[in-house]
């Protein structure tokens, strides 16, 4: 898939015509990322590179599955979101840090995915060596509401399952579990626990933890409407 979608993305520019593309910046919490892999024992270079990153990755799949999904999530929550950008004739954009490839788009799913639509009309105007269909300035409007839409439907993705998630934690009020930091930002602390496996916010404690920490944590809320879990870390 990330073989024809890189082919996709390479074609219209072949053509001197326009792409859509899906874009991963270098992540600017980078520093934080080593320092997982140090803790690990693992080295990763000062500078974003991400070969090495897909490297370290693969090796601590093999040597510790059991803990790696809690690995890879703050991987990505390091990373940060991935957005839609439009690449002009002989204007070059940043390509996908996490695939650790420079042509990226999205377009294997046209028929439930409106980027993947766009990405194949450019390719057949391309194609048949016509006029793209929309104007850059158009491509662009297009590019910013499809990244805003589906942070739209993650939100609502993340709303239902937390709220699923407090209406099954409600009773266990005055529990403790076992969590790792998976967000740690002004706005808010986050942990996720394996039982169930959620998240929720660190409302007490939280000072000096940072994404990848391990803790320990008790219930303290839970607010089925809102979807709010709360903790309190207690080591």
């Amino acid at each position: 898939m990330v073989a024809a979608n890189g082919v996709t993305a390479r074609f219209p520019a072949s053509k001197r015509a326009p792409s859509l593309r899906r874009v991963l910046r270098t992540p600017k919490k980078w520093s934080r990322i080593v320092a997982l892999a140090a803790q690990l024992g693992e080295a990763l270079p000062n500078e974003p590179s991400p070969v090495a990153l897909s490297h370290f990755l693969a090796e601590r799949r093999q040597a510790d599955p059991e803990h790696f999904a809690d690995l890879s999530l703050c991987v990505v929550k390091l990373l940060g979101r991935g957005e839609y950008m439009v690449e002009l004739p002989g204007q070059a954009i940043e390509g996908h840090f996490g695939l650790a490839v420079n042509d990226y788009t999205h377009s294997t799913a046209p028929n439930r995915r409106f980027p993947d639509l766009l990405t194949q009309r450019l390719l057949k105007s391309a194609l048949m060596e016509q006029a793209a269909p929309y104007s850059p300035e158009a491509l662009r409007t297009l590019a910013a509401h499809c990244t805003a839409q589906e942070d739209n439907a993650t939100k609502v993705e993340r709303q239902v399952a937390k709220s699923a998630a407090a209406l099954l934690l409600a009773s266990r009020i005055g529990r403790h579990f076992d969590a790792i930091v998976t967000g740690a930002a002004p706005k808010g602390t986050w942990v996720r626990i394996r039982t169930p496996t959620t998240e929720g916010r660190v409302v007490k404690g939280f000072e000096g933890l940072d994404v990848g920490d391990r803790c320990q944590v008790k219930l303290i809320r839970t607010d089925v409407a809102r979807g709010y879990i709360d903790f309190e870390c207690t080591s």
